[in-house]
């Protein structure tokens, strides 16, 4: 994310002008040389050749936006009704203004032109995964509605009012923006520089089949060339071998982006010169293709990516890990602390910028889906993340909220650190900071001089949640700034050496491999 200046506002949006017209232009320059444009106006032979390679790109995907990525939502299993009341009851006592929280979910409509059946059909959807009235819940959703309104202390109208809508992330139009190929030509030249910077710091690219690997867009040169095969069918990754005695391996999932190389710093200085002695720390960095601007199958349904990074951790021996991600990553975060065979091999956790925490408030998918641009920073997200097809199908049609949504409770029984950036234009990580350290206002707040912020009654406990408060950062800025990617380093660090210390014989009797 850049700063929000002027001139950050403006070269943002003159690329983003530039990358949306080349296809129009394109189309515009083909149609004309197909009514006989005379000669002399016509572009140089290169630029031609260009021109209808991105006008046949275009139509080419054009199928993709219009039909793959809109293709129905297949949502999970219905839990048990106990169950869905229990989620719902657990929602409704982490929110603290539900007037704001209903709007904002109505996309900013006024609580009183909300009717009763737009309450349903938002309920409907939320804790029944469905859009379609069934009579076999009208009685659940009317608890529901009696419970929403005694908490905003009014009553819905009755009847529905056509004009009034509410986010609904896997059943509404997903909405995506044409990619021309100069954009994926930058992304195949960004998986290059990855790839050549991670080899020369000692790691290793394991690709899938060469088959499946044709079925990323753009094309990956380093399958061609690495001599390192993955041992799952979907899944590719960097990994360096573990060396270090005494210290855990790290598990890295990244977020929505270009993949792997805004990390490549983080990657590289984890492991310091000066500490070569006493050996390297393990590393394994999936790449999650679906969020990194490529266009690829879709992203794996939650017991297969647990199965698969299961396997890989398997495959080079890492029988427990320190779990670092960011952003997107900590939906897949979450699937492995609630997988039965997954959790006891994630010693600690470090958090970065995550969304999933407090996901039932509507600030990310507002954010993510609604919002119409105004800063340099929220025209990024919308064009490079939101608009990208393959995020656009990810949020839109595998991204089911009550499934990824993080609890305190789930970080509670492992040493974890949460990283919030103050001006986050995604997530609302004052709301997340406060829920996190157990609903304090800020009066109750406190600081324990390094920027780590926690309630006087928990300095001591280790099993809370350590917060760490990262003033004037915008979303993902923690890698890119020197000093506090630095910090991130070190408690990336001190999680490997402390979990290794204090919690592997608790989880496994201290019979460890390294």
């Amino acid at each position: 994310m850049r700063d929000n200046s002027r001139f950050d506002y403006f070269f943002v949006r003159f690329w983003i002008i530039v990358l949306s017209s080349i296809a129009p232009l394109s189309i515009s320059y083909c149609v004309l040389v197909l009514y006989g444009v005379p000669d002399t106006y016509r572009a140089p032979q290169i630029l031609e050749i260009w021109a209808i390679a991105e006008t046949t790109f275009y139509f080419f995907t054009l199928f993709f936006r219009a039909y793959y990525i809109q293709s129905p939502a297949i949502h999970p299993p219905l839990p048990s009704r106990e169950k869905r009341l229990e989620l719902f009851i657990l929602c409704e006592e982490s929110i603290s203004d539900h007037k704001q929280y209903i709007s904002k979910w109505f996309m900013d409509t006024p609580i009183t032109d909300i009717r009763k059946e737009n309450m349903k059909d938002f309920l409907r959807w939320a804790f029944l995964n469905s859009a379609t009235p069934d009579s076999e819940y009208d009685e659940e959703l009317e608890e529901y509605v009696t419970i929403v309104e005694g908490r905003l202390n009014l009553k819905f109208p009755p009847g529905r009012a056509d004009n009034v809508k509410s986010l609904r992330l896997t059943v509404d139009k997903v909405k995506a923006l044409h990619r021309s190929l100069v954009w994926y030509m930058c992304i195949h030249v960004v998986d290059v520089i990855t790839f050549f910077s991670l080899l020369s710091h000692g790691f290793h690219f394991h690709h899938s089949s060469p088959m499946r690997c044709l079925a990323v867009f753009p094309p990956r040169l380093q399958t061609l060339v690495s001599a390192h095969r993955s041992p799952v069918k979907n899944l590719t990754y960097y990994h360096r071998p573990h060396t270090a005695r005494g210290k855990l391996p790290l598990l890295l999932i990244h977020g929505i982006g270009v993949g792997l190389y805004p990390y490549i710093d983080f990657l590289t200085e984890l492991n310091p010169k000066t500490h070569k002695t006493e050996g390297d720390i393990g590393i394994i960095a999936v790449e999650i293709l679906q969020v990194s601007s490529r266009i690829t199958e879709p992203v794996l349904t939650k017991e297969d990516i647990c199965h698969q990074i299961r396997a890989i951790l398997s495959h080079h021996g890492f029988d427990m890990v320190v779990l670092v991600t960011h952003s997107y990553g900590s939906v897949i975060a979450t699937h492995l602390l609630h997988n039965p065979a997954m959790t006891n091999r994630i010693a600690s956790v470090v958090v970065v910028d995550p969304i999933t925490v407090q996901l039932h408030h509507p600030d990310v998918a507002y954010n993510f889906t609604f919002r119409k641009p105004k800063s340099a920073n929220e025209w990024l997200l919308w064009y490079f993340g939101s608009m990208d097809m393959g995020v656009a199908h990810t949020l839109g049609r595998r991204f089911f909220w009550s499934e990824n949504i993080l609890w305190n409770e789930d970080l509670c029984d492992r040493h974890a650190t949460i990283f919030l950036a103050e001006k986050d234009n995604i997530v609302h990580t004052e709301q997340v900071r406060a829920y996190l350290l157990n609903h304090s206002t800020e009066r109750e707040i406190a600081a324990d001089g390094n920027g780590n912020v926690m309630l006087p009654n928990q300095k001591m406990d280790n099993r809370q949640p350590k917060v760490v408060w990262c003033e004037n950062l915008h979303h993902g800025h923690v890698f890119a700034v020197k000093s506090w990617r630095r910090r991130l380093v070190n408690e990336a660090l001190e999680h490997s050496a402390r979990t290794y210390h204090n919690d592997v014989s608790r989880w496994t009797n201290g019979n460890l491999p390294y």
